[in-house]
């Protein structure tokens, strides 16, 4: 039995549509419906080792594709700038009545244009 990797399952939302659809339904029964290689046959109707090859080929190709491409990278880079823009943003929102207002302000807009001109560069 080979380990599970979480981040197929993601990468099978973004690129799953150039697998097979043996491919695409085997890893999605795999990761997704947390299903045995042995259910998974009895229910495509082949034997294990054909799910198995299903499997590990349609992971490949997600792999290289995520390599090639992308975009779960760059999600997540995404993910981490919204972040930082929401916390600067508190930040400031909740700083209104401090003496040193000006300071933090200027301290968050200068975080939230490091972070964005991080994305844009990229």
């Amino acid at each position: 039995m080979f380990e599970k990797n979480i981040e197929i399952s993601y990468l099978l939302d973004y690129y799953g549509d150039v697998l097979t659809e043996k491919q695409k339904d085997a890893i999605d029964l795999y990761y997704n419906e947390d299903l045995s290689l042995a259910e998974i046959a009895e229910h495509a109707e082949i034997t294990r080792q054909g799910v198995r090859d299903a499997i590990k080929r349609g992971e490949e190709i997600l792999i290289e594709l995520e390599a090639k491409l992308g975009f779960l990278k760059k999600l997540a880079e995404f993910r981490e700038a919204f972040e930082i823009i929401n916390e600067c943003a508190n930040n400031v929102k909740f700083s209104k009545n401090n003496v040193n207002f000006y300071k933090i302000l200027d301290e968050n807009v200068d975080l939230i244009i490091d972070v964005t001109q991080k994305i844009i560069i990229e």
